[in-house]
């Protein structure tokens, strides 16, 4: 015949252990206890680590497209002037020659 009982901790764990005939014991703590928290603990990190990287992706993605909206609008200052300086040469060319 088995024997069963369940002990409950301090801390809130408790814990269940089976006796059977011919000696064998087996036992079961079934609280969460210190492993739960540090579990819980481990979880938060991961997710504030992640939460880390996305948000400096993210930022480094804003950086990319300001700086390639800059260039886009320097080239186009540039082919403004070009084109106002070709104009300016063609007024400048004399007719007929």
């Amino acid at each position: 015949m088995a024997t069963e009982r369940v002990t409950e901790h301090p801390d809130g764990t408790t814990e269940r252990v089976i006796e059977r005939d011919g000696g064998t014991t087996y036992v079961d703590g079934g609280g969460s206890g210190v492993g739960g928290v540090i579990i819980g603990i481990a979880v938060l990190a991961l997710v504030a680590i992640v939460a880390f990287f996305l948000m400096t992706q993210s930022r480094n993605d804003n950086l990319r497209t300001s700086a390639v909206t800059g260039a886009a609008s320097s080239v186009s200052h540039a082919a403004d002037n070009v084109g106002a300086a070709a104009s300016r040469a063609a007024d400048n060319v004399a007719p007929g020659k």
